[in-house]
């Protein structure tokens, strides 16, 4: 076990959690719910684990990470702002036209966005041929992936989870975001992927389960998937969709509806925020 001290971290993902809020409540749009239930994960990442190099976005040397739960970008596009990729000023374009911050990643646009994701299921290959593409090249950075549990009834998620298997990528780390809801419901009557941890260990992965809002876990579990076994890792992180803002949380409404003014502010108030940034 760690330390227990996550206070830098833990102020970054309160500021995350206030921008996921301005933005999606200055677009009118956006999906709020799947991206603070990723804050951690993707904190942990950006400000503890991986190797990146803001002010070099391309850096032959860095890790990679591929959202491919893409329509969770607020949460990344905060995150990758608090790292210093590109000024916070611009996370209230979200949406906008001419902006580079488009409602699903786009890797032309934006610094730090590894690849164009949104179509559910095509992320995950992606991660598969970057990692790939490592192994032949015998580099030492590591491919960093971050799925949603709905999206795991898409069947491509499942021919990359053999083909990561069947090439021994144990240089692709797999986050899914276990957070029990997809825009139509809970994940388990819309199409039930249980259990995700056999199914996951029969496909031939190393696997963790943890609570996906407690650093302490989300951080062991990365360094020990970082041990080479031939195999890739996935880790279950247990979330809670809207985490964060009471009225948010567990509500399938809050999958892709931005807050109204109100809501915002009730929202950031919570969160010990104002509307314009403070």
């Amino acid at each position: 076990m760690r330390d227990g001290n996550y206070g830098d971290l833990e102020a970054v993902a309160r500021e995350v959690r206030k921008h996921i809020i301005r933005m999606t409540h200055a677009a009118g749009s956006g999906h709020p719910g799947g991206s603070l239930s990723a804050v951690e994960i993707l904190t942990a990442l950006f400000f503890r684990v991986m190797k990146v190099n803001p002010e070099d976005p391309c850096w032959p040397q860095r890790d990679r990470f591929v959202l491919s739960k893409g329509h969770a970008c607020p949460a990344l596009y905060a995150v990758l702002a608090k790292k210093g990729f590109f000024p916070e000023e611009d996370l209230l374009t979200l949406r906008r036209l001419g902006s580079h911050l488009q409602g699903h990643p786009d890797m032309r646009k934006t610094p730090g966005v590894e690849a164009s994701t949104g179509s559910l299921g095509q992320g995950l290959s992606f991660s598969v041929g970057l990692a790939l593409a490592g192994k032949m090249d015998g580099a030492s950075w590591r491919v960093y992936t971050l799925v949603g549990d709905g999206e795991s009834e898409e069947g491509q998620i499942w021919e990359a989870a053999m083909a990561a298997a069947h090439y021994r990528l144990d240089n692709l780390t797999v986050f899914l975001d276990w957070n029990g809801l997809q825009i139509d419901g809970p994940v388990a009557d819309i199409m039930c992927p249980l259990p995700l941890e056999d199914k996951w260990r029969g496909f031939g992965w190393e696997v963790l389960t943890i609570d996906g809002h407690n650093y302490s876990g989300i951080l062991d579990a990365l360094a020990q998937a970082r041990h080479p076994c031939g195999r890739p890792a996935m880790i279950l992180a247990r979330t809670v969709k809207g985490k964060g803002v009471s009225f948010m949380e567990n509500q399938v409404d809050w999958h892709g509806k931005a807050p109204s003014d109100n809501e915002a502010a009730l929202a950031l108030q919570e969160l010990g925020g104002g509307m314009r940034g403070d």
